[in-house]
């Protein structure tokens, strides 16, 4: 049997907890959550995107992302829209102001992000990302809503 503290998901849970402190510092600056940030991040590259597709991306369910989704917009940071074709669906858009906002954080979490990957041999980096990698597309078949009766 595996130990406890070898086991892939506490490694995983250590490495998160090593790292996110030093990105979660940055958002708390410009007033967001890590889950905020996911949001946002996404929009800043691709323009409009669907709630489900926004759920299976930032890795948030559905029924917790719209609070997220919420909170966003009452910062005027997102704004919803109704697909014209299909009203079930509902897209999220950065609004200008949430665009604006990529140009004061951005620049900081790439720093950040150079900085931790400055640190770590770039062999060591590489074997990294490859094995995390590997991780998600052997293991990964599972969406966020089917793990969801695990918890």
């Amino acid at each position: 049997m595996q130990s406890f503290s070898g086991s892939l998901p506490m490694m995983l849970y250590r490495a998160l907890d090593a790292v996110m402190p030093r990105f979660r510092r940055i958002f708390k600056k410009f007033g967001l959550t890590e889950q905020q940030w996911r949001v946002l991040r996404v929009l800043w590259e691709i323009d409009s995107v669907a709630l489900q597709t926004m759920a299976d991306i930032t890795l948030i369910p559905a029924p917790s992302l719209v609070g997220v989704i919420d909170r966003l917009e009452i910062g005027n940071l997102v704004e919803r829209r109704r697909s014209k074709t299909d009203r079930r669906v509902v897209y999220i858009h950065a609004t200008p102001t949430g665009k604006k906002l990529e140009r004061k954080v951005q620049p900081q979490v790439d720093k950040l992000y150079a900085d931790l990957q400055a640190s770590i041999d770039p062999r060591v980096w590489d074997r990294l990302i490859a094995g995390l990698d590997n991780v998600v597309s052997t293991c990964g078949s599972e969406k966020p809503a089917d793990r969801a009766g695990d918890k």
